[in-house]
């Protein structure tokens, strides 16, 4: 389809995600921040939408409203507000403004398709400059202090080092190939502006994770150990098809993708898709804020240190390594079949993000109905290549919601998650979903926008 630009710049930020490894939280601010910005552009050329930023401020008249109009004004939105996320990929977007058929420096008198494009990408970047993710690196704990893109400016420091676990509740950073180990991920992101919610904590779950030393905190590890050696070839594939790790798209990216898949789908073109990646990532933007709100509240302890704490000295029957299958190990040696991500364990990103694209999906189409499908080809494991999974495996999403549902699980498969922090971000991500989408449908229909968009 000529005409979705949204399509084409979609593409583009994904793999300009790829290239700089952003953090999940970070990409769904970036993927939110292009499609505000082209969703802006184009409001200004439809009859009712309100933008997200200027309101109808914008809006042309109506002789000015053609299809062609649309497409160069999101076009330049998508230009300008790309090449302020990720300067270094300049050189591409620019590319692209040419393959599209304009020249990205040319831009229009007042009022053009192009000068609106590049006002309404303007007005959403002057509001997300200081919405507190800390993109331009001048926040910080240390007024004059080196400047570092989304570096946490509130000052957190873990309970536990590398080599002292003092709080077995608590999240306890892992060994790095720097010698450094890990650094918790964004603590700062529950501070950012979100879209549709008053603030990243309304949301924070009552019931946080299972606590030592209470029986729930045994019997969760007990459960993962379990599963753990009990994979199948199919629970690797999940795992591994939804990992969305370190040079991937990461799960508000993956989620795109399956955007990407209803919009061919349905034969939506840039009126489709443009209000529709406008919702979709701005509920990936609120799940983030949500869930890291709460990540960083609880500060919970990931599966690998729990597992560790409690068995040490003991023998387990767990998954033993790649190739290797179920087999009794140290307990203080085990685990996970995926590497752990550098944050803390409840809630689950994966959950929250996933239930959060799945509810706008489902409300923006009309229906739950996915019916899509991806094959993982005999051997392609990262994990334990050439040998998993033995033959195909062809992993189904009936609905949308069977897709996010996978997408939880697939981290207990994994065993970066327990179950409860699976459950709750899935829950979580549901009304985030539903919040999001309401707000967005009244920009829609020139209603008024959501609290952080007003």
């Amino acid at each position: 389809m000529r005409d979705n630009v949204a399509l084409s710049w979609n593409r583009a930020a994904l793999d300009a995600v790829r290239q700089v490894r952003m953090g999940p939280p970070i990409v769904a601010r970036a993927l939110h921040v292009l499609h505000a910005a082209m969703y802006d552009a184009w409001a200004a050329h439809h009859d009712r939408a309100l933008g997200s930023r200027l309101g109808d401020d914008l809006r042309r008249p109506p002789a000015e409203r053609a299809p062609e109009a649309r497409r160069e004004a999101a076009s330049f939105a998508a230009h300008r507000a790309l090449a302020d996320l990720f300067p270094a990929q300049a050189g591409a977007f620019a590319k692209l403004m040419g393959e599209l058929g304009y020249d990205p420096d040319a831009v229009g008198p007042e009022g053009s398709p192009s000068a609106v494009g590049v006002e309404a990408a303007r007005a959403v970047l002057a509001f997300r400059h200081g919405d507190g993710a800390n993109q331009l690196g001048d926040l910080g704990p240390e007024p004059g202090g080196p400047a570092a893109a989304y570096a946490d400016w509130t000052g957190y420091r873990p309970v536990n080092s590398l080599l002292e676990l003092v709080d077995p509740n608590r999240w306890q950073p892992l060994p790095t190939a720097d010698g450094l180990g890990q650094r918790f991920l964004v603590p700062h992101w529950g501070l950012v502006a979100p879209f549709a919610l008053e603030a990243g904590w309304r949301l924070r779950p009552r019931l946080g994770p299972r606590r030592h030393p209470g029986r729930g905190y045994a019997v969760q590890a007990a459960q993962l150990l379990a599963a753990g050696a009990a994979l199948t070839d199919e629970h690797k594939a999940i795992a591994e098809y939804w990992a969305d790790g370190p040079g991937s798209e990461t799960p508000p990216g993956h989620w795109c993708l399956l955007a990407q898949q209803v919009s061919v789908r349905d034969g939506h073109g840039l009126d489709e898709d443009a209000p529709l990646f406008f919702a979709l990532t701005a509920a990936l933007l609120d799940a983030g804020i949500a869930c890291w709100d709460a990540k960083r509240a609880f500060d919970s302890v990931r599966p690998i240190t729990a597992v560790r704490f409690l068995y040490a000295g003991q023998e387990v029957l767990a998954w033993g390594g790649p190739g290797l299958g179920p087999r009794p190990i140290k307990g203080d040696e085990w685990r996970p079949y995926l590497p752990t991500p550098p944050f803390g364990e409840f809630p689950s990103g994966h959950s929250t993000f996933s239930a959060a694209a799945a509810m706008v999906l489902a409300r923006f189409t009309g229906s739950d109905r996915f019916g899509a499908s991806a094959t993982v080809p005999a051997g392609s494991s990262l994990v334990e290549p050439g040998v998993t999974p033995a033959a195909d495996v062809v992993l189904s999403w009936p609905t949308f919601a069977d897709a996010a549902d996978q997408a939880g699980r697939s981290r207990r498969y994994g065993g970066i998650h327990f179950k409860a922090g699976d459950l709750v971000g899935r829950v979580l991500g549901a009304t985030v979903g539903a919040r999001c989408w309401r707000a967005a449908a009244e920009l829609f229909s020139g209603g008024r926008a959501g609290p952080a968009a007003a």
